[in-house]
């Protein structure tokens, strides 16, 4: 249903909109999916190789395995949180600027604030500098995870978004079998005299060699340079655009649907408004909880296994056979990305988060703690390509960098004091005590999301935000 629009640029803004949504899948769609994921994977590469290095910080003595004090900064816990502290003021406070100055520029410029950050970071010998330096990087990760998760949203059409975020993520989560091999074969060593816990954060900087390589290749948001009244850059994107596509598409593209935006100015305030209110408290109680599943074990793996009596060896070597696993969720997903209604992708992945993580905890044998290692990095990796999915689809292309920031932005918090809770626990009731704090969390994730969240697969994005 075509609505009033109060002002030309709404209603280019709607046609641009409209006619993007109406794009078969061809291969210039799934090359800028492909380069966006690029990105991504040096990105969960920082994100992820936390739990990977810990031993090597360890044995190195500059940090400690436990924590002294709830919140002593010399231990393990005190670096995951470093990071996560990073990123929560990099969703919170800066996510908003791709909002302001563009998709293309804050994906180019966070990625390379960040692998700047994290080549001092490898040259660190105290726990003050470590903590700093990760901090600084996590600002950089927030800024960028926000990025990637709203410029995806806006450059795919409407019916391949389920599945354009399961590749992204099954690109970007290649990056946890690297990171998890690197940390087997260089932490227990020192080659060129170097730690080999530093190698491995070396290579995450890689990332800014292909920065501006990606940045040339990958245009502007067509949507949010019609939202910002860049009528003629949104035109030329657009048409070049479909060009490209109707030659690889070999046909006359389709008419587009009559065009469904609303105007209105970019504002903290309007993503309290109906029925952004709801929306934004959902998602801010969904991201509390679900990074005790999903960092509590990603972040604490060789920890834990180590706790059930694996060698420090071993341990980073069974890590890596379960983070073998980590692509194959989204990839898996793939298949019903835009099938099966997003909402219950969520609730059924932390369902299987809480069973298999129960399970885990209570096995011994390094079988079965494999088996159902995978199982649980499935799961969580379902969870977290379903989650970016669903939480870009709740906002207009306005406010959508800035409220995607604001709820992401709860769950770095969480992990800041979750890992300070996850340190507690393991030490007073094991590995069995923190899976059942992961699995009272999932219960949460479970009952806010399918119960408030609204139903979004196969639907324009403004008619969503409507």
């Amino acid at each position: 249903m075509q609505v009033a629009h109060a002002n030309p640029q709404d209603r280019a803004a709607g046609l641009i909109s409209a006619r993007l949504d109406r794009l078969p899948a061809t291969r210039v769609i799934w090359t800028r999916v492909l380069l966006l994921s690029l990105g991504g994977f040096f990105e969960f590469y920082d994100l992820f190789f936390t739990g990977y290095i810990g031993p090597g910080l360890v044995r190195s003595g500059i940090l400690t395995a436990t924590t002294p004090g709830l919140f002593g900064t010399s231990g393990l816990a005190g670096f995951v949180a470093a990071m996560f502290s990073g990123l929560f003021l990099g969703t919170i406070a800066f996510g908003f600027l791709a909002d302001r100055l563009g998709r293309r520029r804050m994906f180019t410029f966070s990625l390379l604030w960040y692998s700047i950050a994290t080549v001092v970071m490898a040259f660190q010998n105290t726990a003050f500098g470590l903590n700093l330096w990760r901090f600084i990087a996590g600002i950089g990760v927030g800024v960028e995870l926000v990025t990637i998760d709203t410029y995806l949203s806006e450059l795919v059409p409407r019916n391949l978004r389920g599945k354009a975020f399961a590749y992204n993520q099954t690109v970007q989560f290649m990056a946890v079998p690297a990171v998890a091999l690197l940390a087997w074969r260089l932490v227990p060593r020192q080659p060129f005299g170097l730690d080999g816990w530093r190698w491995v954060v070396l290579v995450g900087a890689l990332g800014a060699v292909l920065a501006w390589w990606i940045r040339l290749r990958v245009p502007e948001s067509p949507r949010w340079l019609a939202q910002q009244g860049r009528i003629e850059e949104a035109e030329s994107a657009m048409a070049e655009l479909e060009s490209r596509v109707a030659s690889e598409y070999g046909g006359i593209l389709a008419p587009p649907d009559p065009p469904e935006e609303s105007g209105g100015k970019t504002s903290f305030a309007e993503i309290w408004k109906a029925p952004y209110g709801r929306r934004t408290v959902m998602m801010s109680v969904f991201h509390l909880f679900q990074t005790v599943g999903f960092y509590g074990f990603s972040n604490w793996v060789p920890t834990l296994l180590i706790r059930q009596g694996i060698a420090v060896t071993a341990s980073l070597q069974y890590t890596f056979i379960i983070a073998i696993a980590a692509p194959f969720g989204p990839l898996l997903a793939s298949t019903l990305a835009d099938k099966i209604e997003r909402k219950y992708q969520i609730v059924l992945a932390a369902a299987g988060i809480a069973v298999f993580g129960i399970a885990f905890g209570q096995m011994r044998a390094a079988a079965a703690l494999i088996f159902f290692g995978v199982l649980l990095t499935i799961s969580n990796n379902i969870l977290s390509y379903s989650c970016h999915a669903y939480q870009t689809e709740l906002f207009p292309t306005r406010v959508r960098a800035l409220a995607v920031g604001f709820v992401y932005s709860w769950s770095r918090l969480s992990v800041v004091f979750s890992a300070f809770a996850i340190a507690f626990v393991l030490d007073r009731f094991g590995v069995a005590g923190v899976f059942s704090l992961i699995a009272g969390s999932m219960v949460v994730v479970i009952l806010a999301v399918g119960l408030f969240g609204p139903k979004t697969n196969n639907q324009a994005l403004e008619s969503i935000s409507k």
